[in-house]
Order: C-alpha cells, then structure tokens, then sequence
C-alpha cells in the first residue's frame, strides 16, 4: 500500500495524538504533529523510533538532549526516562509496537487511549 506522508499529514491539525497510517509485523506507523513540550515519561517494554519529516525538535533526556531536523531519527530505547520538545509544529514518524501508549508510564490530558487510523 503506496502511502504519502504529505497528504496523511494534511489530515490533521491537532498536536501530541499519533495517528496509525501502516502496520506490519506487529508495529505500528504513526504519523503527529507536536509543538510546545511534551511528559516526561518512560516505556517499560518498548523502544519508540522518531522520524523528523518536517521541522525540528529536540528530545530530552534527564542527562543531555538532542537536536533532530528533517531526515533524521533517534530510538529511544524502552525504559529511558524522555521529553520531546518543539519550538515550532513538527511532523514526526513514529516507529514502535502497536499497544505502545504515546504517555508512556505517565497519564496526563496528553494520553491517547485509541488512536485514529487514517
């Protein structure tokens, strides 16, 4: 299934709700928008992959952070305590496991239960 990242992020405006746009072997492909700062938060089981297709964030840790532009990714492994971060809206690609909740081990208004597919 061809898909198009520019037209599936046109679909949606609001910020920290990950849609599902493919599946396969037990992962999910998310596409969100974020801007402002996100929980801190941790997965225990899994790692989560972030993909920058448009704009700039940077992902904090409680020991450093890191600064991702267009075309680059960062996996977080499972268990590390993390924050993106974004000064102005980025479109983000998100790799990780289908049961994976966006909060992690934090519930907040930010927690998405059931997530769109698009």
């Amino acid at each position: 299934m061809k898909v198009s990242l520019s037209e599936k992020f046109q679909l949606f405006s609001d910020h920290w709700s990950p849609k599902i746009v493919g599946e396969l072997n037990g992962q999910a492909v998310k596409l969100v928008k974020f801007v402002g700062e996100f929980d801190w938060h941790s997965h225990e089981n899994e790692d989560e992959m972030f993909l920058v297709h448009r704009g700039s964030f940077r992902m904090e840790f409680r020991d450093r952070s890191v600064e991702l532009g267009e075309g680059e990714f960062l996996i977080v492994p499972s268990g590390v305590e993390h924050r993106p971060v974004a000064e102005e809206e980025v479109e983000v690609i998100l790799f990780e496991p289908l049961s994976t909740v966006n909060t992690g081990d934090v519930v907040s208004e930010k927690t998405v239960l059931e997530l769109d597919r698009i």
